[in-house]
């Protein structure tokens, strides 16, 4: 089960190295704001090493944020799916899998590209979320992680169901930012080992120790911020 911090520490010796967030959205989204090369000059600035792009149902976005990443940033093109019973994450996709396919037909779709894939929020009530049906519970042996600690959840109670059932099930849990506009890039990630550029070594990474790390404000900050976001499109970018 990986430790959460609000302190970085990936400078100790022998400490995970990588700073990685798999959940981020640029404005290829229908509900994000951040052009993707301003996305990923804020991911350096804000000292991640990988972040994955996963727009809804597209990889436009993140095609253009890889073409525009520089100074050691690592881009991973990936999505986030809406299937018939909720959303998956999946990443190091060639090409989307389509909307409203079943979340089995989505992972075996993934899989054929040689996707590592996740569940998003899982159990937050304000978004399409997987398991908030008790049944869809056996579809966690399926993927290579759950979403622990989601920094757009508002109500923790929802990450801590999350973070208890990664520990129940023995499946990686992670911090992300799924971050919708500039102001939330890096607020949350994930610390790990090695370079987890590439489907193996990410799958490698999260299998070894990792640290969650939050440097934002409180959840409930957040869904201030994503209230404002969908009334006022591009308000958060004026803040960067």
């Amino acid at each position: 089960m990986a430790e959460t911090t609000d302190r970085p520490d990936t400078d100790r010796p022998g400490a995970p190295s990588a700073r990685v967030d798999l959940h981020c959205h640029t404005s290829a989204s229908f509900d994000g704001v951040a052009d993707p090369a301003a996305l990923v000059a804020r991911a350096a600035e804000r000292g991640l090493t990988h972040v994955a792009i996963t727009d809804h149902d597209t990889l436009d976005g993140a095609l253009r944020a890889r073409d525009a990443a520089h100074g050691g940033l690592e881009v991973l093109i990936g999505c986030e799916v809406h299937t018939r019973e909720g959303d998956l994450v999946l990443v190091f996709l060639e090409q989307p899998v389509g909307r409203n396919l079943s979340a089995r037909d989505a992972i075996a779709a993934g899989r054929e590209q040689g996707a590592v894939i996740g569940i998003p929020h899982p159990y937050d009530r304000g978004r399409r979320s997987l398991l908030l049906q008790p049944a869809n519970e056996e579809l966690v042996r399926l993927v290579d992680w759950v979403e622990s600690r989601n920094a757009r959840v508002t109500r923790q109670a929802a990450n801590e169901r999350a973070a208890a059932l990664a520990a129940r099930l023995a499946v990686p849990g992670i911090g992300v930012s799924d971050a919708h506009a500039l102001i939330e890039v890096g607020r949350t990630y994930t610390a790990m080992s090695g370079d987890p550029a590439t489907p193996a070594s990410l799958l490698a990474a999260l299998r070894g120790p990792m640290t969650i790390v939050h440097e934002g404000p409180p959840a409930a900050a957040n869904g201030r911020l994503g209230r404002l976001l969908g009334r006022r499109p591009g308000a958060l970018e004026a803040t960067r």
